[in-house]
């Protein structure tokens, strides 16, 4: 499978070798009707006519005898794009939707991987998904380009999805890798963004997510028995609590903190090689602005787009709200496009 030369855009214009990556202003424009972390996070979540893209699903058996489900959309011969969703997402989430829609329209093949147990059905095994996982993407990317040999692939992840892209593309080294990727609003460190959703208005986004995340841990133990005990699960309300209690001892940490220090991307983006685009914004409600890594803590591979506003996979944009513009489709499509021809040419 060809790969993109990693190198940065002012980098390729100049023709000089740089040492580390770019960090530099979004061309996001927020909408003025629209204003605020939050409101520019809930909007697309609450509001948006989500897109009706026609999905199919595959399921794939992994090699610990669990399975992946994967759902497909399009039938482009561009390329294939793998999305990563976040925490408890799955393929009906808003950006998911928007995104495959978009993709599919512009001749390329979506691929949403579910992450264990998000499909809809619990997985096989007692362990599940963390933002560190990696095998998992690892495997697919590998079991699509046997499949697909010629074709082009790229792989967006968002919030959960980001930070495990990050930590996969940081691991790969010299190996076969994707033409390019793009992650978004990426928890950097994990540690930052369990305290920042324990304050203010984002501990709402807290509640709703440990929720769930308690709903499907007790869903998936009623019909395996359970490595760990699970007397207090009603009890745990944020996030260290949970990954303390739940996710660390399933998944081999010590505890949250060990998971967290472990599981971060910030430490990992020196090591990417594949070209890669990173979208933040500063006023991100999962995260703190002192969490957002330094061009110098970039490889020269990464380019870093940070906005003033946006929220949290939010990026409303638009003059007026009966006519919004969801601006992460268009640039995310943008980036892609241009490096999926490039690697059909040669």
């Amino acid at each position: 499978m060809a790969r993109a030369t990693p190198l940065s855009d002012d980098v390729a214009a100049t023709g000089v070798a740089a040492r580390h990556g770019v960090a530099v202003p979004a061309t996001f424009k927020p909408a003025p009707w629209c204003p605020g972390a939050h409101l520019q996070t809930l909007w697309p979540y609450l509001l948006r006519r989500r897109p009706r893209p026609r999905f199919h699903r595959e399921r794939l058996t992994l090699p610990d005898g669990d399975f992946l489900d994967v759902d497909w959309c399009g039938d482009g011969a561009r390329a294939i794009v793998i999305v990563l969703h976040g925490l408890e997402g799955n393929s009906g989430s808003h950006y998911v939707r928007g995104l495959a829609a978009h993709l599919s329209a512009l001749d390329l093949r979506v691929a949403v991987m579910h992450f264990r147990g998000c499909s809809g059905e619990p997985n096989r095994l007692p362990r599940s998904y963390h933002s560190g996982e990696t095998g998992d993407i690892a495997w697919l990317v590998e079991t699509l380009s046997q499949r697909h040999p010629r074709t082009p692939f790229a792989v967006v992840g968002y919030s959960l999805g980001g930070n495990v892209l990050l930590k996969w593309l940081a691991e790969l080294a010299d190996a076969p890798s994707v033409t390019t990727a793009v992650a978004v609003s990426v928890p950097f460190e994990l540690h930052r963004a369990a305290d920042r959703l324990q304050r203010g208005f984002s501990r709402v986004y807290q509640q709703q997510l440990v929720t769930r995340m308690r709903r499907s841990t007790e869903r998936k133990f009623t019909r395996l028995r359970a490595p760990i005990a699970l007397d207090g699960l009603r009890r745990l309300r944020t996030f260290r609590q949970f990954d303390d209690q739940v996710t660390a001892p399933l998944h081999g940490f010590a505890d949250a903190t060990d998971y967290y220090t472990r599981c971060s991307s910030r430490q990992f983006l020196r090591r990417i090689r594949t070209p890669t685009l990173i979208l933040h914004a500063r006023d991100d409600p999962f995260m703190t602005p002192d969490a957002i890594p330094t061009d110098r803590e970039l490889a020269p591979s990464v380019r870093l787009e940070l906005s003033a506003r946006g929220g949290h996979v939010g990026f409303v944009a638009g003059h007026v709200p009966w006519r919004p513009q969801y601006w992460l489709e268009g640039r995310i499509a943008e980036h892609i496009l241009p490096r999926v021809r490039s690697s059909l040419e040669k």
